[in-house]
């Protein structure tokens, strides 16, 4: 045999070993590291493909939608329990950890948690109670199965002035929604992980206004374990920097961290795009392909530095066959954020994900 064709057998077999055997998933990459999640639909699990990826690279599962107040809970007397049970059902079917998604949020609660029949707001008292109701009867139908709880989603104000967003909940109850969400979560299932939930938690003014408050409900004994970080980020932002400081500031409260809610959207206009109009060419270029297997490089680099503090990853939706981002903030705007394609292929992101 030629010496030039043993190197170019050589360099074939290093390029194939440096792609990493096909028959283990991101789980196994990062055992040693922490769990690997992501948001389903129950629709995704009547689809064989769809639900061999979810077992091939997957231990951690999170409801997308199926959870939250306004699906599983339309009318005060009636829940909707099918969408999330069947999602319970094949995690434990499966030996899959589950999150659960969320119990407290400005969006997607019903109508009806905050109105009486005529249509006017109800007292503190009145909401307390049916929020009360609500985690009562989601947490105690699913405990012992679902380990942790994203108990209030997003409290923090987008006004750099304010501490709490201007919610219904704010509204009507002032601050006191958020010790009791957690109270009443902790009631209906002692040992469950309970979390704060939130974005933007990289830039250092929200982060402090996030820190803040977690460090008074700590102070005053109020039981969150927990926060976590959603994730949705672009191929520009966060930095290195950014992220470690977030990880380990909210840490020092002696708190688990989670990036919770991971994709790396593909566009930087963020916000911009839905009151000026698309400001940038659509598409997944090759240089968008390439920046974006950087950054999920990048920010994997942060997770397992910080694995210590770190206790979970989930991805917020299983592949480029469907985002949210795909309809936000440019509604119709196909967005590529995941390190699965539409034809559920692991794409370059991937690569530089497991590559280390």
């Amino acid at each position: 045999m030629k010496i030039t064709t043993v190197l170019i057998v050589f360099l074939n077999l290093a390029a194939f070993a440096r792609q990493k055997p096909e028959n283990k998933g991101l789980k196994d990459y990062y055992k040693n590291y922490f769990p690997i999640g992501v948001a389903i639909t129950p629709a995704q699990l009547k689809d064989s493909a769809q639900r061999a990826l979810i077992l091939k690279h997957f231990n951690s599962i999170t409801a997308e939608n199926a959870m939250k107040m306004g699906p599983i809970h339309p009318e005060e007397e009636r829940y909707n329990w099918r969408d999330a049970d069947s999602i319970v059902a094949f995690a434990v079917a499966n030996g899959l950890k589950i999150r659960g998604h969320n119990l407290c949020w400005h969006t997607q609660a019903p109508r009806w948690m905050f109105r009486d029949q005529a249509g006017n707001a109800v007292t503190k008292e009145v909401l307390l109670d049916r929020l009360k109701a609500h985690i009562y009867a989601v947490v105690g139908r699913y405990k012992g199965k679902i380990y942790a709880w994203d108990v209030v989603n997003e409290a923090i104000s987008d006004n750099p002035k304010e501490l709490l967003r201007n919610s219904m909940w704010y509204q009507i109850c002032g601050e006191d929604y958020i010790t009791k969400a957690f109270e009443y979560a902790h009631q209906a299932d002692p040992d469950a992980v309970l979390f704060y939930n939130d974005y933007n938690t990289e830039s250092p003014e929200k982060r402090e206004r996030i820190f803040q408050l977690l460090k008074k409900l700590k102070d005053a004994g109020v039981p969150v374990h927990a926060v976590g970080l959603q994730g949705h980020w672009s191929i520009a932002d966060p930095s290195e920097d950014a992220l470690n400081a977030s990880i380990r500031r909210f840490a020092s409260l002696g708190l688990k961290v989670q990036v919770t809610e991971l994709d790396m959207s593909i566009y930087t206009d963020g916000n911009i795009a839905e009151q000026a109009g698309d400001k940038e060419t659509r598409g997944f270029t090759l240089d968008r392909e390439n920046n974006q297997q950087k950054q999920y490089a990048k920010m994997f680099r942060v997770f397992r530095a910080n694995k210590g503090m770190l206790t979970g990853v989930t991805f917020w939706n299983l592949s480029d066959r469907y985002s949210w981002l795909d309809n936000f903030p440019v509604r119709g705007r196909k967005n590529f954020p995941l390190l699965f394609d539409e034809q559920l292929v692991p794409k370059k992101a991937y690569w530089g994900v497991i590559n280390f």
